[in-house]
């Protein structure tokens, strides 16, 4: 059985560069390559969503010149990949707070959500600008508005509600969470969302990272057992109905 969402920490591209003498910002662009080949091969599995941690609330503390770099490489996939998109019936969405980032890199991910606002099938979804903590924040913030203008009455603030004011409202929440280059936090991505997702970490740098990873991963998923609080089976060997006796 497949994930119907995949989330995805990208790690390790300035490890990957320093490897290789290179500027931090060369892992960055390797990177993108590898976005684009995950991204098609999640397309062709059938999955729901792929949600890609591609810039935190955090990377703002980076140097000036790495955060251009970031920006100016945005750009360019952005105007680059819609082709692919399109051509993968891949459906664009940017989660994360729109304020601080530039008005340019804004117009072009309104423009290219509704380039691809028709396609019905794998949902991308990168994470810009993001912070867990802050989603969960904004969302406890509009759902008080709520209840103060009287269109939301207290009783009726439930999971589903909290669920439906988060930046990925109408999204399956992950099901696997996929971190590479080994490291094991989950870096203030998705806090809420991934409470019941299955992780895998890979030593992989996310620029090595490639199909045959994410199969792996897909594997390990298959064999973990989900219980959900309750006794669970392996999803490879869900137990089938029981038959009636023939007698």
């Amino acid at each position: 059985m497949l994930p119907k969402h995949i989330a995805i920490i990208m790690d390790g591209n300035g490890r990957w560069a320093k490897a290789r003498g290179l500027m931090r910002e060369f892992g960055h662009k390797a990177g993108s390559k590898t976005v684009r080949e995950i991204t098609t091969a999640c397309a062709k599995r059938g999955m729901t969503a792929l949600t890609l941690y591609s810039f935190s609330s955090e990377n703002w503390k980076r140097p000036p010149a790495e955060v251009a770099a970031l920006m100016q490489l945005l750009r360019e996939h952005l105007k680059g990949e819609l082709p692919t998109m399109l051509a993968n019936d891949i459906r664009f969405r940017r989660v994360g707070r729109r304020e601080g980032l530039h008005a340019d890199v804004l117009e072009l991910l309104d423009e290219t959500e509704r380039a691809t606002a028709h396609c019905k099938g794998l949902t991308l979804c990168l994470a810009l600008n993001y912070g867990a903590r802050t989603e969960i924040m904004d969302a406890c913030k509009t759902i008080a508005l709520g209840v103060k203008d009287g269109s939301i009455s207290a009783e009726s603030i439930d999971e589903r509600m909290l669920s439906d004011h988060l930046y990925t409202a109408g999204l399956p929440d992950p099901d696997l969470l996929i971190r590479t280059a080994g490291e094991m936090r989950v870096s203030n991505f998705l806090l809420w969302q991934i409470s019941y997702a299955e992780f895998h970490v890979t030593q992989t740098l996310w620029p090595d990272f490639c199909e045959r990873d994410l199969d792996l991963a897909l594997s390990d998923f298959a064999h973990r057992r989900r219980t959900y609080g309750g006794l669970g089976f392996p999803l490879a060997d869900m137990p089938s109905p029981a038959k009636p006796d023939s007698d």
